[in-house]
């Protein structure tokens, strides 16, 4: 985790970002974020895999009912409670395999940001830190700038990390993985396809 004054000093899609083992990130909080940590005793890749599975979530989460895949990309939620919904895309920015995830939400009033950390314990199990940011717009501003706000955020994400602590500690293992790797909000590819002549039956070489 980066020392907190760097996450004080970062700015959404600007110069804020980081370098960890050579690999550059994206910051994309502000100062004003909820932060809430969370240990489960499962391996870091088996936490990473089931977390990633996003469709998955409604089996835990108390705000989630249900999640759909437009591509690897891209998600729709929809969240509520009661018989209140909502529902918006959200965009994956950065992902690295077993270590960082972040996101933002594409919904307009208020949008949010997000990122999602994955460090080994010296237990063997799983340290997962996630942080959000809400970006009201117009008379909400102010709400989500009072302690009050700030604290039912993180109440809330913390209730979520405490069921998918007992999901994923429930289960023991997880049930499907997608192991890509994305960058500025684009999958990047391992083996890049070769080159192809605009001739068709043309030889490449």
């Amino acid at each position: 985790m980066a020392p907190e004054n760097e996450a004080q000093q970062a700015v959404p899609n600007a110069p804020g970002k980081r370098t960890d083992g050579g690999v550059t990130r994206r910051r994309p909080l502000r100062e004003r974020h909820v932060e809430e940590t969370i240990e489960v005793a499962v391996p870091v890749r088996t936490a990473y895999n089931q977390w990633t599975q996003f469709k998955t979530f409604p089996r835990f989460s108390a705000l989630v009912h249900a999640v759909e895949q437009i591509r690897p990309t891209m998600t729709a939620w929809t969240i509520g409670y009661g018989p209140l919904r909502r529902r918006f895309a959200v965009e994956i920015l950065e992902q690295d395999p077993d270590a960082y995830l972040a996101w933002r939400g594409l919904e307009q009033n208020p949008s949010h940001q997000g990122e999602v950390e994955f460090r080994p314990t010296e237990s063997g199990g799983t340290a997962i830190t996630v942080r959000m940011l809400l970006t009201p717009q117009g008379a909400a501003r102010i709400l989500t700038r009072s302690s009050r706000a700030t604290r039912l955020t993180a109440r809330l994400v913390r209730g979520e990390l405490v069921n998918f602590k007992r999901f994923i500690e429930g289960l023991g293992q997880e049930g499907g993985a997608w192991r890509g790797t994305i960058r500025n909000g684009r999958v990047q590819h391992d083996h890049p396809e070769p080159p192809r002549s605009r001739v068709a039956q043309w030889p490449v070489g």
